[in-house]
């Protein structure tokens, strides 16, 4: 049990990962909106020097990156490594990142707002993902000036974010929740509760992957630790009803055939689209979440998601690809992954 919100840990067959991030502006510079590209580069400038003159108190180093200056393929992976936001790489002029090299931590510039930082963590870690946000907040907070008022706290481009400026969010594996049909009512109790359910990039009610992000959306007259226990308290019950829901689908025969059947879809399919894969790959999850496959982690399959998106495989592969190839290599990266992961013969056989 965590002793600041009393959490377990042993989540993971739901919750992927948590993330915590703050919006921050100068006092001195209007919104990114309202600036040229040269103010921008002037902004960058200055959360670049405060980041890299601090950063010794961070156990890993800061690189930074000039947006402008990556490919299209190298932009978007950013995205679908959720490090960064869609809008983010919509106009990269003027736009820069500081990104840890483990990529736990992102800061975009001149995004939204002037400094958004970004905590990822693996699984269900509240509390240490905020720690580390909270301290890199504080370690800007010596350097810049940001814009605050006594009233309304801090001040942000969006008004619904001022406040706390602080957005909590969990990424949820829900295939059960999601086969039921429940989404939608579920979606419409958490927003009376101040929380968002959508899909991991911001999709509608119809994610990939069966992947949900659960968020606070109230900023302003409630603190952050209260913000991130009402989160956490929320998750909670949502994992408790797609464990109760996957309990459920596995006495049906035809989900159980499903989940074999993608497993032997991913192992021997020498074409896989980007969209196909992802769909069996949460069916596979499924199955190790249920115990079907324990010779399987999440990890690896969580890096699957990843690694299989059009520009990741791209990125990797360090060239550009048409649609054929990427999908017969997207297929052989798949492969080559749960081809290490199958059981011996010789356990196979003992079963």
């Amino acid at each position: 049990m965590n002793e600041t919100t009393g959490y377990r840990k042993d989540v993971s067959d739901v919750v992927i990962s948590t993330r915590i991030r703050f919006a921050r502006n100068l006092k001195d510079y209007a919104f990114p909106c309202r600036l040229n590209v040269e103010s921008k580069c002037r902004v960058a400038a200055i959360v670049k020097e405060a980041a890299l003159e601090q950063q010794a108190i961070l156990p890993r180093r800061f690189r930074y990156i000039q947006m402008s200056e990556l490919t299209q393929e190298e932009a978007v992976s950013l995205v679908e490594r959720h490090l960064v936001s869609p809008e983010f790489i919509s106009d990269r002029q003027g736009r820069g990142l500081l990104l840890l090299d483990d990529e736990s931590v992102s800061i975009m510039i001149n995004e939204e707002d002037h400094v958004r930082i970004q905590v990822i963590r693996p699984n269900m870690d509240l509390d240490g993902a905020y720690e580390l946000a909270d301290t890199i907040d504080t370690m800007f907070d010596e350097k810049l000036n940001f814009a605050f008022s006594e009233k309304l706290g801090y001040l942000t481009q969006c008004p619904t974010n001022i406040g706390t400026g602080m957005r909590a969010s969990l990424l949820l594996h829900l295939p059960a929740l999601k086969e039921s049909g429940s989404m939608g009512k579920i979606t419409a109790s958490l927003a009376k509760l101040g929380l968002v359910l959508r899909g991991s990039y911001g999709e509608g009610n119809d994610p990939k992957a069966a992947i949900y992000q659960l968020s606070n959306q109230v900023t302003l007259g409630i603190s952050e630790k209260e913000a991130i226990k009402n989160l956490h308290d929320i998750a909670f019950q949502l994992i408790t009803q797609e464990r109760n829901a996957r309990e459920a689908m596995l006495k049906n025969l035809s989900v159980l055939d499903t989940i074999y059947r993608a497993y032997g879809l991913l192992l021997y399919a020498k074409l896989l689209s980007n969209d196909e894969c992802l769909k069996l790959l949460s069916e596979l999850r499924f199955g190790v979440e249920m115990g079907i496959f324990d010779h399987i982690d999440f990890d690896t399959i969580n890096h699957l998601m990843i690694e299989v998106q059009p520009a990741t495989l791209m990125k990797n592969i360090g060239k550009k690809l048409n649609p054929q190839d990427r999908d017969a290599i997207r297929a052989e990266v798949v492969r080559t992954a749960l081809t290490r992961k199958q059981v011996p013969a010789s356990r196979r056989l003992e079963n």
